[in-house]
């Protein structure tokens, strides 16, 4: 593009609009404000609930309620790698010479 081509084309949308049409809203554009403020109070409506169902306090010295909800996802014991034994540099890391992997598998 010249230079001449981009100051033309900065004229052109410089310009302000005409006709007799400009200015005036449309009932669609009343239409999607009206979903997006109906679409906003439902979600703080949602949150509101949601925001509810907490607990008054986190209080760590008395964890029931927390253990309740978490029962099932704790591990039994400690991890293999928290009593693990770092291995020699030059050994193979996680696969034995049969080509199985040994590494735990990732909780999910």
């Amino acid at each position: 593009m010249t230079s001449s081509t981009v100051v033309d084309t900065v004229m052109v949308l410089a310009q302000e609009p005409q006709g007799p049409e400009f200015g005036k809203a449309s009932p669609l554009g009343l239409l999607v404000i009206l979903l997006l403020l109906g679409g906003t109070a439902f979600l703080i409506w949602s949150m509101n609930r949601q925001l509810k169902k907490l607990p008054a306090s986190f209080d760590t010295e008395h964890p029931e309620a927390d253990q309740a909800f978490d029962e099932g996802t704790d591990s039994p014991g400690p991890a293999e790698s928290d009593t693990a034994v770092p291995e020699a540099p030059g050994t193979p890391d996680a696969t034995s010479a049969a080509g199985t992997d040994d590494r735990r598998p990732a909780d999910t």
